[in-house]
């Protein structure tokens, strides 16, 4: 039987687990990640407070004119671990190649700070964003991996609920989208890596207070739940053919279409749920990043700096 995983991710698809968070195992992740946390941020890195929440601020070097576009990253963790120093070297690498200041915000964890606690949060670091005096308020994306890609699509909605910043573009890396997709079984959960059933059901049922699957599920909750999705900004969905969330955001990127929003889909076979972070030098990841730059440089009506190398595009 052929490995259904890319070749340059055979290995690591041999070494990772296909679950990592659950009831037993979310106390030591955390205790990981705060140890990572207390080391000193690196060079260009800047702690700030906005408001009632935490940023990493990544600013570029030399960069000309007094205003620059700006990012808002959201980390990944099942809504249940994480924290935005996780991305610090990626966020760099944003700020430099676009010229943009690129804040990563500490948001609140489920299951102590159920929904609508983390959107809140990201809504506040958006507004805080957009109002920096070296940021062009008018040049703002919105942009996420997992979990932090469904609360991008999440705050997407909640920004043109409000109105008062205007996201260019959302940028959603195999968002965690749909909390229904825990009712249906995947075709051969073996398969999955990183983020399995097990773990997706207790994401959910972390994140919104409540059984996933439920009838009354905010659908700033769970995105791929709204009813319109007309009006929103641009988005870009990169997610592989190995994850759980395939079906879902594909389903979701066919939705913002028919409603009338630009999507650009990148899927790259054979890649399982977070394989860029495991395997940060092989190049499908650097396609997979590129192709982010690049959409977000469009977007900003700059020039990324490097050259993309296309996986795919449905």
């Amino acid at each position: 039987m052929s490995s259904p995983f890319h070749p340059e991710l055979r290995r690591r698809a041999r070494l990772v687990p296909r679950h990592i968070i659950g009831p037993r195992s979310l106390r030591p992740l955390r205790f990981v990640q705060s140890l990572a946390d207390r080391r000193r941020p690196p060079s260009g890195v800047e702690l700030e407070r906005w408001g009632p929440v935490e940023v990493r601020v990544h600013r570029p070097p030399r960069v000309p004119g007094p205003t620059r576009p700006g990012v808002l990253w959201i980390h990944g963790g099942g809504h249940v671990i994480g924290s935005p120093s996780q991305d610090d070297r990626w966020c760099r690498e944003m700020s430099e190649r676009l010229g943009a200041v690129v804040a990563a915000v500490r948001y609140r964890l489920a299951p102590e700070h159920p929904h609508p606690a983390a959107l809140l949060d990201c809504h506040q670091a958006l507004v805080e964003l957009a109002g920096q005096p070296d940021v062009d308020g008018n040049l703002i994306a919105i942009a996420g991996a997992s979990a932090g890609g469904g609360l991008a699509a999440g705050l997407a909605i909640l920004a043109a609920e409000r109105g008062e910043v205007t996201p260019v573009l959302q940028v959603l890396g195999y968002p965690m989208l749909d909390d229904r997709t825990v009712l249906r079984r995947s075709p051969d959960p073996r398969q999955l890596r990183l983020w399995g059933e097990r773990s997706n059901e207790f994401g959910w049922r972390s994140h919104l207070g409540r059984a996933p699957g439920s009838a009354d599920v905010a659908s700033t909750a769970a995105p791929a739940r709204h009813h319109d999705l007309s009006g929103l900004a641009p988005a870009w969905i990169g997610v592989g053919t190995v994850d759980l969330f395939y079906d879902e955001d594909l389903a979701y990127a066919d939705r913002l279409r028919a409603a009338g929003v630009a999507c650009d889909v990148f899927v790259v076979e054979g890649a399982f749920h977070g394989f860029d972070a495991v395997a940060p030098r092989a190049r499908v990841t650097r396609s997979f990043r590129d192709a982010q730059i690049d959409v977000l440089a469009d977007a900003f009506g700059s020039e990324s700096g490097a050259p993309a190398v296309a996986a795919g595009r449905p």
